[in-house]
């Protein structure tokens, strides 16, 4: 099969694309004739080294899929050839990745995709809005009617909280450049703020005064000093990036409030975690309520360019997808 893979961890050019030997499902497992995959920031973590997980050689890249099922392991139930799937964790914890015309997916990984959702659409967002579900329910613990503050709003992962959130009760106030305070205000954040503004901090704490019950920074900027102050009693920060950052702790103001702070990855995630956030995404997909903000689709040997692009910014309001179905790009 062709595949986007990598012999040596490294930078995005040590991603080939070519012929290698195709999977074959164990007992427990799913074989997927992968339809599209996509680009996670993680997905660059795992390819240079950053993220420290099993690897093994030649490595797949990438970590979502939708396809349709080719094989069932005699282990198997609920999975059938030709139903339509997705899958957002694989390329990680020595599992191969889904940059491939075929993956195998560990069947309690693996979800059935509703009736009439986009397949390209849906690859799209099967990340991010994972890891803003688990951010916000396993992690965050949101319950109704709290005061929430979404740093970095306008990104794959800011943009699925907002909606989430929102969708759950929440008073969703978000931080974003100036340009994308439209679209945060559409997913339904109640205020936006310039991150660049000088007295962003004064800014949030005059719109909550009460304080921040749920503060998720997307962003990486880890700013906890400014951050601990503005959250309520038994307010809560989850860290979602920044991961060579060295905040200094304000532990005074964080253990005499009964405040707290943890940090996430998806990596992490257990399959019954997944599987929960799987049917909320979902319901959501069903509803048409889950939408990525723009869409570039490229075949899937293009898999090096868009790793260089992403860790270059340059993939602002965008998602590529890669389709195993095409030869040249369809923007």
């Amino acid at each position: 099969m062709r595949a986007a893979y990598i012999e040596e961890l490294g930078s995005p050019d040590v991603i080939r694309y070519g012929e290698i030997a195709a999977p074959r499902p164990g007992p427990t497992d799913v074989l997927v004739d992968v339809l599209a995959t996509t680009v996670n920031p993680v997905d660059a973590f795992v390819r240079s080294g950053l993220f420290r997980t099993p690897v093994g050689f030649p490595f797949v890249v990438g970590r979502d899929l939708v396809g349709t099922v080719a094989e069932a392991g005699p282990g198997v139930t609920g999975f059938r050839a030709g139903d339509r799937v997705w899958c957002n964790s694989l390329g990680h914890g020595g599992r191969q990745g889904a940059a491939a015309e075929q993956a195998v997916v560990a069947a309690d990984r693996l979800y059935h995709l509703p009736e009439g959702v986009d397949p390209y659409a849906a690859v799209a967002v099967l990340h991010p809005a994972a890891t803003a579900y688990l951010a916000l329910f396993v992690h965050g613990r949101l319950r109704v009617a709290e005061a929430v503050l979404v740093a970095g709003a306008a990104g794959n992962v800011g943009s699925a909280l907002v909606t989430m959130a929102v969708r759950a009760g929440a008073r969703v106030l978000a931080t974003a450049g100036a340009r994308d305070a439209r679209y945060c205000a559409e997913l339904g954040a109640a205020e936006v703020f310039d991150y660049r503004d000088p007295d962003l901090t004064g800014k949030i704490r005059g719109a909550a005064p009460s304080g921040l019950d749920l503060y998720l920074d997307t962003a990486g900027v880890n700013d906890l000093e400014s951050t601990v102050e503005l959250l309520a009693r038994r307010g809560r920060v989850v860290l979602l990036a920044g991961a060579r950052t060295r905040p200094v702790l304000p532990a005074g103001a964080l253990y005499m409030n009964d405040r707290s702070i943890v940090g996430f990855v998806i990596s992490h995630a257990t399959p019954d975690e997944l599987a929960e956030a799987a049917a909320y995404i979902n319901d959501l997909l069903g509803r048409g309520a889950l939408r990525p903000r723009g869409i570039e689709v490229l075949p899937l040997g293009a898999a090096a360019d868009v790793h260089a692009r992403m860790e270059k910014g340059q993939l602002h309001g965008r998602r590529v997808v890669l389709r195993t179905d095409l030869t040249s790009g369809v923007s």
